[in-house]
């Protein structure tokens, strides 16, 4: 196989998962870019000073409600956390923006079945339990009070969204306005803006690994011919590392654990993949950025432990409704032909609503033409002040 066919049916490969997922992924961006021009933030920050049931409910709430970018995320932990913001609730609401955002579990549900997008949401409500319980019977008193005062170093992206909202008491006011609907195409925008060359990355990575990499390989590296708890373990281990020193953040580590799940990982193994993209190794540096080396390696460790011991959970449970409900599938099958499927464009419902999708990215964008954007600076992974996309 010439190189020239390997990039052609890499590059094949990736736009197909992309088609895939397109509709559903321009609906989560439309329902995210809604919610923050239509629902308050103020006063989100006053609430979070204990960690308390409610501040860590309300924490996961904001957060399930903002971005799903993870850079976006951390910043805006980063800045709750050292305005006075309990470290839970903080980590709370980063792993929140990142793993129980709309338009992830939409991805999942298209790419890898509502199995995933499942346990990826019930999941994350485990893991922020775990997370909690964790930090509070281990919580560094110390560690924490130096990273709350540490001086930030180097330039780290901070995405600001300002705080623009929709003229109107009501809902339905502020849903009727035009100047609303300007609003949720600017943060759909900005959105978009942050997160679209983690999506290029993850796309592309999946589209050579699918290509190039063989099953024997993922054979090899994940376990098999063990008693299944060793080999659930294992691969809820595994799956976090790959994810570590693979650079994909976000949505854009979607297509990566289907590839992985295809090649012979686990349910669990794949969960624990897709929550990793908090610890990738630049937002780790990020972390000894914004908090000190100390602290840094504290939260890493924190989120890797729950991360592996939530999958480990989650596969478990499902196994167990699994044998329950056979006829349910609560543990999907791995469809070795997903390269094919995704590669086989055809005239079917999701032709139809990504042309609809399409449609509506039309209308967003005529918008911004309009009505250029007036809001806070944005940037890339490298660079700006204080973020504030906190939804209340």
């Amino acid at each position: 196989m010439s190189l020239l066919t390997v990039i052609g049916q890499a590059l094949l490969t990736a736009v197909g998962m992309a088609w895939q997922v397109l509709w559903s992924l321009v609906l989560g961006f439309l329902v995210s870019g809604m919610i923050q021009a239509y629902v308050s933030r103020a006063g989100m920050r006053k609430v979070l000073g204990r960690a308390g049931m409610r501040e860590i409910a309300l924490a996961a709430g904001f957060g399930a409600a903002s971005s799903s970018c993870s850079y976006a995320a951390i910043a805006a932990a980063k800045s709750m956390f050292k305005r006075g913001a309990h470290l839970i609730p903080a980590l709370a609401f980063m792993f929140a923006s990142t793993n129980l955002v709309l338009e992830l579990g939409l991805v999942l549900w298209q790419l890898m079945g509502w199995q995933f997008a499942l346990a990826e949401w019930l999941g994350g409500v485990i893991l922020i339990a775990l997370m909690t319980l964790l930090v509070k019977v281990t919580y560094p008193s110390k560690l924490v009070e130096e990273g709350r005062i540490h001086e930030e170093t180097g330039k780290v992206q901070e995405h600001d969204h300002g705080d623009e909202l929709a003229p109107g008491r009501t809902l339905w006011q502020k849903f009727r306005s035009r100047q609303g609907w300007v609003y949720v195409a600017h943060y759909v925008a900005m959105d978009w803006s942050m997160i679209w060359k983690d999506m290029l990355i993850g796309f592309l990575v999946a589209g050579v690994l699918g290509v190039v990499v063989p099953n024997s390989f993922w054979n090899v590296l994940f376990i098999r011919g063990v008693p299944a708890p060793l080999q659930v373990v294992e691969n809820a281990v595994v799956g976090p590392l790959i994810a570590v020193i693979s650079f994909v953040c976000s949505i854009g580590n979607v297509p990566l654990a289907a590839i992985l799940f295809a090649g012979g990982i686990t349910f669990g193994g794949a969960i624990a993949f897709l929550y990793a993209d908090l610890i990738v190794l630049p937002i780790i540096d990020i972390y000894r950025k914004y908090y000190g080396w100390r602290l840094a390696a504290y939260i890493t460790g924190v989120l890797f432990t729950t991360m592996v011991v939530t999958a480990i959970l989650i596969d478990a449970l499902f196994s167990g409704l699994d044998r329950l409900f056979p006829a349910v599938h609560f543990i999907p099958t791995a469809n070795p032909h997903f390269l094919q499927q995704v590669t086989m464009f055809s005239f079917d419902y999701t032709f139809v609503l990504n042309i609809l999708a399409l449609l509506v990215v039309g209308v967003l964008v005529y918008l911004n033409i309009r009505h250029p954007m007036r809001m806070h600076g944005h940037g890339e992974h490298a660079e700006h002040g204080e973020h504030t996309h906190m939804p209340a």
